[in-house]
């Protein structure tokens, strides 16, 4: 005979998101703020990809990670913010069980590839300074393709195995998530099932995932700042250090927000804070990269500006 919580199993065919805010008045402006937010995601992401196409001074393995950064960037907002705009403006909170998983999917998907991209960008600016006489072989066109694919195949492991894991969960009620989006630490909240091995198997995964990718950025970079405390001007240690400032301060956004994101799995309550971490994860992060990048980056700077002024590249 089944027990209760088994024919409850096939109940729970839906979840209710509560959203960033639960006061009425408030849905309007938080409406407009996130499509601004993603619209202004969405086009400065565009604007660098844009900009690294058709300017032929980007066209260098560093601008070639930095375009697939960009679409990663575009993809990852674009899991998240569009279905929360959708239920804002049609006052529906409730989004299917298969829904929840494949949001939780995708969004761990390119999370993933974005972890190992940011690898083979710290890797690139390795190569280019500590070893630059064999940089142009060791960082070829079939190199750069092996790197990405490597990485798709990596994350897409990485997010297939943790949302078959979910999948295995048995889900009684209730059914409210407080987050705007689908994610691991709320959906381990309200499960009836024990999560015990789904959380191990997402530290273990994790560490490896991520913790073996920031033990090799950060190698990497130690070897390049050896190597340009070594260089006697000033002026091209300011230079080499320019190259990987964007880099480092991606990094540290990326990786600090996803720690404090899911450091927190074994609490016994999730709070609003859990919110501002994913909008940061989804929103600000995304949205910061495309002005880091061009920040202090005059050639990023003069192929966007003939790309917004329709102007052609120089030769």
């Amino acid at each position: 005979m089944k027990s209760k919580c088994e024919y409850n199993r096939t109940a729970i065919t839906e979840f209710i998101l509560l959203g960033l805010v639960e006061t009425p008045d408030l849905r309007p402006v938080v409406f407009v703020v996130f499509l601004l937010s993603y619209l202004l995601t969405v086009g400065g992401n565009l604007s660098i990809l844009a900009a690294i196409l058709v300017e032929t001074k980007l066209h260098t393995p560093m601008y070639f990670f930095l375009g697939n950064l960009s679409v990663l960037d575009v993809g990852c907002t674009t899991v998240t913010i569009p279905s929360m705009l959708a239920r804002l403006l049609s006052h529906k909170r409730t989004v299917p069980y298969g829904a929840c998983l494949t949001q939780l999917f995708f969004f761990h998907l390119l999370v993933g590839v974005d972890c190992f991209l940011l690898t083979a960008m710290a890797y690139d600016r390795f190569l280019a300074i500590c070893q630059p006489l064999t940089y142009s072989t060791r960082m070829s066109q079939t190199v750069q393709r092996i790197l990405v694919a490597v990485s798709w195949a990596l994350a897409f492991t990485n997010a297939l195995t943790h949302t078959v894991a979910i999948s295995t969960l048995n889900f009684c009620g209730p059914n409210v998530i407080n987050h705007f989006y689908c994610d691991h630490p709320q959906l381990f909240q309200l499960s009836c099932s024990s999560t015990q091995l789904n959380e191990l198997l997402l530290f273990a995964v994790g560490f490896i995932m991520a913790g073996t990718p920031l033990a090799l950025i950060v190698t990497s970079y130690a070897h390049v700042t050896a190597a340009v405390l070594r260089i006697h001007s000033a002026e091209g240690r300011k230079k080499a250090f320019s190259t990987c400032g964007s880099h480092l301060t991606v990094v540290a956004i990326f990786y600090g927000s996803g720690i404090f994101n899911y450091m927190r799995l074994g609490s016994a309550k999730l709070s609003d804070k859990d919110k501002a971490f994913g909008i940061f994860n989804t929103v600000i992060n995304p949205m910061l990269n495309p002005i880091i990048y061009s920040l202090r980056n005059p050639d990023v700077q003069d192929a966007l500006w003939r790309v917004l002024m329709g102007r052609r590249p120089l030769a």
